[in-house]
């Protein structure tokens, strides 16, 4: 109950500061803006990327789309230790366990990374249209990404931090984790873009939850280590 309770604070206080500030979400947001804008520009120069009937045309859509997203949440997400002054990081030391603190950034990243990728999404559509032939499990997958950048990150993220913020460190340590976590979306995303069977996509979303179930659970096991140096 007490786990609970402090998560709640410092999930409260996250959601406060960055209400004070909006200092990632407006970066972020913007990151997301002018990238699709670059693209379109970029895209439109291309006489094989204006058919948007074509099968090409969907593939690189649903693809580019994917790496929008994954950059957005890297730019956002690794922000979640790195502001965190040192004495800040001794005050919670002495109110709060590493449990809800870890937890309090992945419930926050999730939020936030769930409002961005819905804007992207919507930001998408109107510089690239596209049919989407289930749009509702299309804005699930989406989701879904969003909630498995989020962990995979955040956990990657506490590791860096404690390593002076190593970037480097950083990409190492997300690599053999998010390659296959962008795979399984890529995947679920097309079949729900061409409004294939919903049934297809369980085998790979039950995996995609595995695999986020298991990150948060490494996080609850090894940020008390790190948090004690």
């Amino acid at each position: 109950m007490q786990l609970i309770q402090q998560t709640w604070d410092l999930f409260k206080k996250e959601i406060l500061l960055e209400w004070r500030s909006k200092y990632a979400f407006n970066g972020v947001l913007l990151y997301i803006v002018s990238t699709v804008f670059v693209c379109y520009i970029s895209f439109s120069l291309s006489a094989g990327f204006v058919n948007s009937n074509s099968a090409n045309y969907r593939i690189t859509w649903n693809v580019l789309f994917w790496i929008i997203i994954l950059f957005a949440s890297v730019n956002a997400i690794t922000k979640s230790f790195v502001q965190e002054s040192r004495g800040r990081l001794l005050y919670y030391y002495s109110i709060a366990s590493p449990q809800a603190i870890i937890l309090s950034k992945t419930i926050y990243n999730i939020l936030l990374m769930s409002l961005l990728t819905v804007l992207a999404l919507i930001v998408y559509l109107l510089f690239f249209p596209n049919t989407l032939g289930d749009p509702l499990f299309y804005f699930l997958s989406v989701l879904l990404g969003s909630i498995s950048f989020s962990t995979v990150f955040t956990m990657i993220s506490a590791i860096a931090s404690k390593a002076g913020n190593n970037g480097t460190l950083m990409a190492i340590l997300s690599f053999p984790v998010i390659i296959p976590v962008i795979l399984l979306l890529i995947k679920i995303s097309k079949n729900a873009m061409d409004g294939l069977e919903r049934s297809l996509n369980y085998g790979n979303m039950g995996v995609l939850l595995a695999i986020n179930v298991i990150v948060i659970a490494t996080s609850l096991l090894l940020f008390p280590f790190l948090w004690r140096d």
